[in-house]
């Protein structure tokens, strides 16, 4: 069965390196924390799949979703993430609030891993997704 996930606007963070600065520092006990106000309804089907991460309008990095907790002290959603933040082929998409749904079909591939000339320095790939080249 296909894999869902979620994307979300990384709201205040200007760069890809600013997101990693935030994760690690809400980083405990090898995941990280991301708060939402409800529960997703589709949430056992996010479990495995990932949050994509938009940044400048366009997706460029994913987490794996570990699973689900509620807060006790307000009762909102606590999305668990691994901590790897792993970049993806740039893909331009809208701001949105909230997250939204991602079929497994609309997720761009990682960078790095098997692709051909492996993994770009990090000023070159924004260079190049800055224009639309990635």
């Amino acid at each position: 069965m296909p894999q869902l996930s979620i994307s979300k606007v990384a709201v205040g963070c200007a760069s890809l390196d600013a997101l990693a600065a935030r994760q690690a520092l809400r980083a405990s006990g090898g995941e990280v924390p991301l708060v939402t106000r409800f529960m997703p309804k589709r949430a056992n089907e996010l479990v495995g799949g990932s949050v994509y991460w938009i940044l400048k309008h366009r997706i460029q990095a994913r987490q794996t979703i570990l699973g689900f907790a509620e807060r006790e002290e307000d009762r909102k959603t606590v999305i668990r993430l691994s901590p790897e933040l792993v970049p993806v082929r740039p893909v331009p998409r809208r701001a949105h609030q909230g997250w939204r749904y991602l079929p497994a079909g609309d997720c761009p591939t990682d960078l790095g891993g098997g692709e051909a000339g492996g993994e770009l320095p990090a000023k070159l790939l924004a260079d190049l997704s800055a224009l639309f080249l990635l």
